[in-house]
């Protein structure tokens, strides 16, 4: 076999050991028989059982609720990083930039030991703040990176020339740097929904007893053995991850408003 073949090989098997084991879980997630390795036709009823379980609905709340809150919070948070460090350069600004993205490079095992850490010693009760605070954490670098980024290559003259115009900054921000960062801004959201709506390690530690996310719920039940209806939870939020990457790329290739 040629040398330049090899290339497409080794994407091949990656390619296969990646998504053949998704395509399965969504193939056996219509599976009329209980017993995943037994194929007995096509069925939804594994997704009408999943909207009809409580528990499972309590916990989609829950992660919903959660994915917002931390998404809004850290809207502020790293958009006003992103535009203060934009408008006064310091030699340190480099140095914040790369702490404002440890978050998302240390590893969450980690993470989620420093959080219960730190929660313990400050006496915070276990649940929504505690989930809320972690998740903001995580999710504030992808907001502050791409807002950042847009900034970077915006052209200054044109809130030079609004404000040689008269406008006062908060016009200049609202009229001019807003919708010239909103790209920006809703790509970061989304990429900070799925990851807070996905996120399980970190969640475990800082989560409860009285608080349960959708993917907790989810770990919690796959130790019991993996059953149709766990299959068809799977399936339904690798949709909602799907469409939200997807969403996130199409608006950040947008290009400014001129």
């Amino acid at each position: 076999m040629k040398m330049k073949k090899w290339p497409f090989v080794y994407v091949g098997i990656i390619t296969a050991f990646t998504y053949v084991p998704i395509l399965l879980t969504v193939v056996y997630s219509f599976n009329a028989s209980k017993l995943s390795s037994i194929w007995e036709g096509f069925s939804l009823k594994w997704y009408v059982e999943l909207f009809q379980d409580r528990d499972i609905k309590e916990a989609l709340v829950n992660s919903l609720l959660l994915a917002v809150l931390s998404c809004l919070l850290a809207v502020f948070i790293g958009t006003a990083g992103a535009l203060g460090m934009h408008k006064h350069k310091r030699k340190a600004n480099d140095v914040i930039s790369y702490l404002s993205m440890l978050p998302i490079m240390i590893p969450e095992i980690i993470l989620g030991m420093v959080f219960l850490s730190v929660f313990s010693l400050m006496g915070l009760p276990f649940g929504m703040v505690t989930l809320v605070i972690a998740h903001t954490t995580f999710c504030v670098p992808y907001i502050f990176s791409m807002v950042r980024a847009r900034l970077v290559g915006m052209d200054k003259s044109l809130e030079e020339a609004a404000l040689d115009l008269g406008a006062s900054p908060a016009r200049v921000f609202r009229d001019v740097t807003l919708p010239q960062i909103m790209p920006a801004i809703l790509s970061g959201v989304m990429l900070a929904f799925a990851m807070s709506f996905d996120d399980v390690v970190i969640s475990i530690f800082v989560t409860g007893p009285t608080v349960n996310t959708l993917p907790v719920k989810i770990y919690t039940k796959i130790k019991t053995g993996v059953t149709p209806e766990i299959n068809a939870l799977a399936t339904m939020m690798l949709l909602v991850t799907v469409l939200l990457l997807v969403g996130a790329y199409v608006v950040g290739r947008k290009k400014s408003p001129k």
